[in-house]
């Protein structure tokens, strides 16, 4: 038997003793599908509209973007793939946070790469960085979820990914439950760029990076991690995330 006909059996085996089902509607994935989520279920990821602001990507609708006034002036961009909370999308963000199924982050950078930029950006953009988790809570979750959809997007756009660009000092309280000045205050000077011989100042400064994480709700800790970035020398950042919260005013 040939090795990859043997893998086959063996899959072939599995899938018949312990059925593989979609993170998302929890139905039996098709044996040849190599993916966490079903072909329907991704079909039905409610997508940002256009039109969108060119900035921020936040739907427009022609009408003034509120989305932007959020954001610090060095940010040129920022793009999501859906809305959050959402049957499918927010099901997949949990798949992958909260339940250790890590192979969703695949399919979730998959979508996140084919986003529409500004020319400028695709030109520019020299590195990814995951934004950090607390170490406390990347040791009890066994890993940090922006730096594994960053691990897929690196291939994708074919930039380096830089996980020891920014680190996070002090743990923070969850962001969940709290307004948005509260989430600004509870990350305010929670992140720093590494100095030293072996720091990564001298290595960003004067580029266009890409922060990467999973959720972009207010943007607070996106643009704290923004802040901390360029004020260690990078010239501009982009924001890239899988879901986004709906603003004020939003249907």
């Amino acid at each position: 038997m040939t090795p990859s006909l043997a893998a086959r059996s063996v899959r072939a085996t599995l899938d018949l003793l312990l059925p593989r089902i979609c993170v998302s509607c929890e139905r039996p994935m098709d044996s040849r599908d190599d993916d966490l989520v079903c072909t329907l279920c991704w079909s039905r990821l409610d997508v940002l509209p256009a039109p969108h602001c060119e900035r921020c990507g936040h739907p427009s609708a022609g009408r003034q973007c509120r989305f932007c006034a959020t954001l610090p002036p060095f940010v040129r961009a920022a793009r999501s793939a859906c809305w959050v909370p959402h049957e499918v999308g927010s099901a997949v963000v949990h798949a992958l946070k909260y339940h250790g199924w890590t192979a969703a982050a695949r399919g979730m950078a998959a979508r996140m790469a084919r986003l529409h930029w500004p020319p400028d950006v695709i030109a520019e953009r020299a590195a990814l960085i995951p934004v950090p988790l607390a170490p406390v809570r990347e040791r009890e979750r066994g890993f940090n979820q922006a730096a594994l959809l960053s691990d897929s997007l690196t291939a994708h756009w074919r930039i380096p990914l830089w996980r020891d660009a920014l680190v996070r000092t002090r743990a923070t309280r969850t962001q969940t439950r709290l307004t948005p000045g509260e989430r600004s205050a509870n990350v305010r000077d929670a992140f720093e760029v590494p100095d030293g011989p072996h720091g990564a100042r001298e290595r960003l400064r004067g580029l266009h990076l890409v922060l990467v994480d999973d959720v972009l709700t207010t943007g607070a800790t996106l643009n704290a991690c923004a802040a901390a970035l360029f004020d260690a020398g990078a010239r501009t950042i982009s924001y890239v995330t899988f879901g986004r919260a709906r603003a004020s005013g939003d249907r």
